[in-house]
């Protein structure tokens, strides 16, 4: 893997989303789906790049492409070959820049741009290897991903010890599970009816398309207005039977005591879970609201900004659901971490995937964590939006509301050229056409 990286691209892709109003929630009620997006140039002889993206809504993805290019210098000039001999050396590499750390440390905007390196570096060894990255890293010894992860500040509840007993007693059996993800997948559930835009007729409609896809849980969006939620809630109930589940996410927009009220005031709907109840921060009002709304479910981890965080999540018991996010978190590394808590802990994973490329990456590390880590799918399920999958080379694939296993080489979200081209922000044709009166923005 002599494979050296010798120049390192930031881009700004953006999709006018907000003009049918997708991806819209309680505190995100326009967006327009982003990117900041990386390229890894290198000397391979053909011409192997590594792609990553870190995900974001609108305004503001100039700043995490800013990010990467101040970034980029702990990545261009490196060889695959001596990051990939100490993949927790090259994180830390990343997190510690001892000037851009103020701008953190490991969360906002320098976080992202992180991620984005990050998970472009994984793209291009997996590529190099020649496997999907979830089979990259379902082929490493317990010692070897252990060693990818930086144990810093999570070192007093796991250590590389324990991280190592965790996947150790997960080899057995990995064969089979390996085989069943290629057989049957991953289970997936659909956040795409039930946006917080969209009209209760649309809601019944894509309701009825969801179940027809095989899909057994369906999320919704609430946090707008009581009335509205119990509405929309009941319409959703209605229209998927007492025997699917239901999901509730409330993006933030509620305080500790509003959320307790709120939940109690749907608990009719019977929720499976209800998201993101409150500031993602907020680790002892997650535990409160927990204990508050029992027996319905807390999941959370969209925002929460890195391994320490989830950290006194489990802890505290905070959560019932453990909701990685693969561009929030500082790529895979910290994502390999988070998971082994989640372990630990008996907590289990059910990944985010509600943004452009966030399907494409998180497949992987959904069947990764089956596969070596948790070995259980009991309770377990990844999120899945049904937009801009057209702009992948690798588009996700799904079967009877099951994400299929990506066979082909890399991390899954490398963007077709023509549209890198055509959804570039500011200039590319896709804005032109939607280019707003003078003084006015699409969407965020």
């Amino acid at each position: 893997m002599g494979i050296r990286i010798l120049r390192a691209s930031a881009h700004d892709i953006r999709f006018p989303t907000s003009l049918t109003l997708d991806g819209s929630d309680a505190m995100n009620r326009a967006p327009d789906y982003s990117a900041a997006y990386v390229i890894l140039e290198t000397d391979h002889p053909d011409q192997l790049a590594g792609h990553g993206l870190t995900f974001t809504i609108g305004r503001g993805t100039e700043l995490c492409v800013e990010a990467i290019k101040l970034l980029a210098d702990h990545v261009v000039g490196r060889t695959l070959e001596d990051i990939a001999a100490d993949m927790a050396g090259f994180w830390r590499s990343l997190v510690a820049d001892s000037q851009l750390r103020w701008l953190g440390p490991e969360k906002g905007v320098v976080h992202l741009a992180t991620a984005a390196l990050v998970n472009a570096v994984w793209d291009l060894y997996a590529k190099v290897e020649g496997k999907p990255l979830w089979k990259l890293l379902a082929d490493m010894s317990p010692e070897k991903l252990v060693a990818c992860i930086d144990f810093r500040y999570i070192d007093d509840v796991l250590g590389p010890a324990e991280a190592t007993e965790i996947l150790e007693r997960k080899l057995t059996g990995r064969r089979q599970r390996e085989e069943e993800m290629l057989r049957d997948g991953f289970p997936a559930y659909t956040t795409s009816a039930g946006w917080l835009g969209y009209s209760d007729e649309k809601i019944r409609k894509l309701a009825g398309e969801a179940m027809a896809q095989g899909f057994t849980h369906l999320k919704l969006k609430v946090g707008a207005d009581p009335a509205s939620d119990l509405r929309r809630a009941r319409i959703l109930r209605q229209a998927i039977g007492p025997k699917r589940h239901l999901m509730l996410d409330a993006n933030q927009v509620w305080g500790v005591d509003e959320a307790i009220s709120s939940v109690r005031a749907l608990a009719e709907v019977n929720p499976w879970w209800i998201e993101e109840p409150t500031s993602p921060d907020d680790v002892l009002g997650h535990h409160r609201i927990r204990e508050s709304i029992r027996p319905i479910g807390v999941a959370t981890g969209e925002h929460v900004q890195n391994r320490v965080i989830f950290k006194q999540l489990f802890q505290a018991e905070a959560i019932d659901f453990c909701q990685i996010d693969s561009c929030r978190l500082g790529g895979v590394n910290e994502i390999l971490a988070v998971l082994l808590m989640a372990s630990k802990f008996e907590v289990p994973v059910c990944p985010h995937a509600g943004g452009v490329g966030l399907c494409e990456y998180v497949q992987h590390l959904a069947i990764f964590d089956y596969i070596g880590v948790s070995g259980s799918l009991e309770n377990r399920t990844c999120e899945y939006v049904d937009h801009l999958h057209e702009h992948f080379v690798e588009p996700v694939h799904l079967r009877n509301g099951r994400y299929l296993a990506p066979l082909a080489a890399g991390y899954s979200a490398e963007i077709k050229p023509a549209s890198r081209v055509r959804f570039a922000y500011p200039a590319g044709a896709a804005w032109a056409e939607h280019r707003m009166p003078e003084g006015t923005e699409v969407g965020t």
